[in-house]
């Protein structure tokens, strides 16, 4: 005699409170999960007629609700309270009388091998699978419920595998970001790239401590939201989307207002994801907005605050990705996780003003003539090369002087500043920094200072538009650069409040400037710096200028050479 139907559908209910991710299974329609027989026990089906195929009690197309931890102690005496506390008696379809557990199904015993006689109840039948399933002298069908991952720890492992399975069903592409683990994983990488880590079961990345997991996923690889968030619901997710303005859109005024999705939290039990979306912007770059909650949402939704990404915009070279497995999951991470790291600790990124350069043009209309829009074209092409030459040597640089105050002002080159400017801190300097440039087509047309005092060098564009590279020098309390007169030998010192430097995009570029923008160009500039002036002289105009001695005669060979 086999339980009645009742009993079946309480068995499915329970097992589904059990969880997909602990049975061992294959899909066939109609039937969620297939288990391999008992070795030496007969065949039990859901139904009422046995067949080869052991399948107890699943028989169900929906999905699974919940997934308990799994946290079993050992020892015959704590086993039936284990299960009893996976499946309470009061909860949901687990009723007493309502296809209970715990009602009693005289012949299921002699479905089961080696089992005793007596009259068995369901929920004693579901004990015995798990015990049979998992016991080591068994082969444990599933090893990998061991350690850490049964644990309190391992919650966050089963959040983590439930997400990936969720967007692997929604055909969404994501790579794993988290900077905790990446550290963890660098540190093993080579090991990882080389075999994988079954012979593993303990939980030795996934089960870290930590709040939150952290995702990305490119914009432009998935389009529909609504069927993730669906699924996202069955499977037990709570979610929350985050969507500001567009920043590509911000200088075009037909479109400047459309918002874009820029961050997913994704939250189940007391673990949860945060997905972060990336654009590609027309400097070759990826870039990730800010994380900024508007006045209707649930600021306790999650500890915001504790977000390892969104606090700022960022930006970062593209990625490549390679898979591993790590704790029995398959998982995508940049090929060089320190490499991404270091990014990220600088990654900072800033617009350019797009309002303000409009309200500055309609105060002063753009010069379009012909000989500013060569300039502008030239003066493009000579900072796309400078980027790509010093970029290839390692060289951090940002804009320095006029180019930076027409990125801050304008958010274009001023066609009448004639050249183009960087700044490098001295300690970046190499010495390949002249053979390179040279080896591009840039002959040096002057070199002033020496590396240890008002360094500045000087390189010969397209028809006169030259490239002026300065060295800063930092001290207790502010950073400088030097300048030097070709027929006197005098030098000058030229004053700036500290910085830090941050990314942003000029002329279709990823370049950095100073984060402290305002600071920088006020001290170069003045207050008076929205005033465009075309008279400038060097020596004189900068408020930030002061003399600095003269040149030895002796070392003019060495401080003023030029080409």
């Amino acid at each position: 005699m086999l339980p009645a139907a009742s009993d079946t559908l309480g068995a499915t209910a329970c097992w589904e409170q059990l969880g997909t991710q602990h049975l061992p299974r294959t899909r066939t329609p109609g039937a969620s999960f297939n288990f391999p027989p008992p070795k030496g026990g007969r065949s039990l089906n859901a139904g009422h007629n046995p067949t080869p195929a052991f399948r107890p009690s699943l028989q169900t197309e929906r999905p699974f609700k919940r997934e308990p931890e799994m946290r079993f102690q050992g020892g015959k005496g704590n086993l039936r309270a284990f299960v009893n506390g996976l499946f309470p008696p009061s909860r949901g379809r687990c009723r007493k009388g309502r296809a209970s557990l715990y009602g009693r199904s005289p012949s299921l015993g002699s479905y089961l091998p080696g089992a005793p006689s007596a009259l068995f109840s369901t929920g004693e039948t579901l004990l015995y699978y798990y015990k049979y399933y998992l016991s080591p002298r068994n082969g444990a069908v599933f090893p990998k419920i061991k350690g850490n991952k049964a644990g309190q720890d391992g919650s966050r492992w089963h959040v983590v595998k439930k997400f990936i399975s969720l967007m692997s069903s929604q055909n969404i592409p994501v790579h794993l970001i988290d900077p905790l683990l990446l550290g963890l994983i660098d540190t093993d990488l080579k090991q990882l790239r080389t075999s994988p880590d079954s012979s593993h079961s303990e939980c030795r990345y996934l089960c870290a401590r930590r709040d939150f997991t952290t995702f990305a996923v490119l914009d432009k690889t998935w389009k529909l939201e609504v069927g993730l968030f669906r699924a996202a619901e069955r499977v037990g997710f709570q979610w929350l989307k985050l969507q500001s303005k567009d920043p590509r859109l911000e200088g075009m005024d037909d479109l400047s207002g459309m918002e874009i999705p820029l961050h997913y939290i994704f939250r189940l039990a007391a673990h949860a994801i945060h997905l972060v979306v990336f654009y590609e912007r027309s400097g070759n770059y990826l870039w990730h907005g800010q994380l900024r909650l508007k006045r209707h949402m649930d600021r306790k939704f999650v500890p915001f605050r504790k977000l390892p990404f969104g606090r700022y915009p960022g930006a970062y070279d593209k990625l490549e990705l390679i898979s591993v497995s790590i704790d029995g999951l398959t998982v995508q991470i940049p090929k060089e996780p320190s490499q991404f790291l270091e990014e990220r600790s600088h990654s900072r990124f800033i617009e350019c003003r797009y309002r303000e350069a409009r309200s500055f043009f309609q105060l002063y209309p753009d010069d379009v003539s012909l000989d500013a829009v060569e300039f502008r074209k030239k003066a493009k092409a000579l900072l796309h090369l400078a980027s790509l030459t010093l970029n290839s040597l390692g060289v951090r640089f940002w804009l320095s002087s006029g180019t930076c105050l027409g990125w801050y002002r304008q958010c274009n080159i001023i066609p009448y500043s004639k050249d183009v400017d960087l700044g490098i801190f001295i300690q970046d300097y190499q010495p390949d920094i002249i053979p390179a440039f040279q080896k591009a087509g840039l002959p040096l047309k002057h070199k002033f200072g020496k590396v240890e005092d008002s360094l500045e060098l000087s390189f010969q564009g397209e028809d006169e538009v030259k490239l002026d590279i300065f060295f800063f020098y930092e001290e207790d309390d502010h950073v400088w650069n030097g300048g030097t007169q070709a027929k006197s030998g005098k030098k000058f010192k030229y004053l700036f409040p500290k910085f830090t430097l941050c990314w942003t995009e000029f002329v279709e570029l990823k370049v950095r400037v100073p984060c402290e923008t305002l600071h920088y160009i006020e001290a170069n500039y003045g207050k008076e710096w929205k005033i465009p002036v075309k008279m400038w002289d060097w020596k004189n105009s900068p408020p930030n200028v002061q003399p600095n001695g003269i040149w030895p005669i002796n070392e003019w060979e060495e401080v003023i050479q030029l080409y």
